[in-house]
């Protein structure tokens, strides 16, 4: 006899409450402080929590570093340190 497949069903606010907790925002933010420190000087992380979830931003706060960030990529090489 084969199994009925279960049904799931997903908790809307439950998983909003999730993604905009104070836990996962506190990861993030962990996250892109490690990415703005491998990034090099100049760059800063910041998080902030839209309508469903919770996000991590790094920019440039520098002219040296939002050149950096043109010529060499730098952000994109130092993602590997939010892992």
């Amino acid at each position: 006899m084969a199994m009925q497949r279960p049904i799931v069903k997903m908790d809307s606010a439950g998983s909003r409450a999730l993604l905009q907790s104070v836990e996962v925002r506190a990861d993030l933010m962990g996250r892109a402080e490690k990415i703005a420190a491998r990034a090099g000087a100049g760059f800063e992380a910041k998080v902030v929590v839209g309508r469903k979830r919770a996000m991590a931003s790094i920019s440039a706060a520098t002219p040296d570093a939002a050149r950096a960030e043109a010529t060499d990529r730098v952000l994109l090489k130092a993602l590997d340190a939010g892992r």
